[in-house]
């Protein structure tokens, strides 16, 4: 079933990336692999996916330490400072830097290990109270306080748009975060680059990949529900 489904969901991307004139080679598949077990994360590997993401730091490292060394681990959830220790060197990229008190603690942490460590700036582009993130207009401010801190290197913008029925409902949101890059890359702040946009899930990864989206997180549409 996972192969099945890993097939459809590139697919699915080609497709879009076909209809928009991009190259398909400019779209990363995540495979949000959190809460699911072992077995179907190796299936997955097994169909050739290399790159996973989660949201909880501790089941992370718990599957760090019994699956291939040569997977790439992306954390996309709420990460608390208190917990950038554990991941710091070991996740291929940060999604979810919502606050500048957790760049900060990521960027003393980058020191401490002397190594840098690549995210991204989580944009609540909807504003939804549910969710956490910097606010659009906050976002170039934030990127210029970050750009000073050591050993944390922006690479992008993620945002987690709303849960709904139609896809092209979040349409809107996905296009304003590909002009806030757009905005942002302009500036030419020093250590900050717009080259990654994390954006679109399950039920909205195709309009994403069409709005510009560099990086894809789904879950479901390749590991069924829960």
């Amino acid at each position: 079933m996972v192969s099945e489904n890993l097939e459809q969901v590139k697919a699915n991307i080609e497709a879009a990336c076909k209809r928009v004139g991009r190259d398909p080679k400019d779209v990363r598949l995540v495979a949000v692999s959190k809460t699911k077990p072992i077995s179907l994360i190796e299936e997955a590997i097994e169909a050739g996916q290399d790159t996973f993401g989660e949201n909880k730091v501790q089941e992370m490292c718990d599957k760090m330490e019994v699956l291939p060394e040569n997977i790439k681990w992306h954390m996309i959830g709420h990460l608390q400072r208190n917990k950038v220790k554990y991941i710091a060197g070991k996740v291929e990229l940060i999604h979810s830097v919502d606050s500048i008190r957790l760049a900060k603690q990521i960027s003393d942490e980058a020191q401490k290990q002397s190594i840098e460590i690549p995210v991204l700036l989580e944009v609540n582009v909807a504003r939804e109270e549910s969710k956490f993130g910097f606010f659009t207009e906050e976002t170039e401010d934030a990127c210029r306080e970050i750009s000073k801190m050591p050993g944390i290197r922006v690479k992008g913008l993620m945002t987690s748009a709303p849960f709904v029925e139609n896809a092209e409902d979040n349409r809107k949101y996905f296009k304003k975060l590909y002009e806030l890059a757009v905005d942002i890359q302009s500036k030419n702040i020093d250590n900050i680059s717009m080259r990654e946009l994390s954006m679109g899930m399950t039920g909205d990864y195709v309009v994403a990949v069409e709005e510009g989206a560099t990086i894809v997180r789904v879950g479901t549409g390749i590991f069924g529900s829960r």
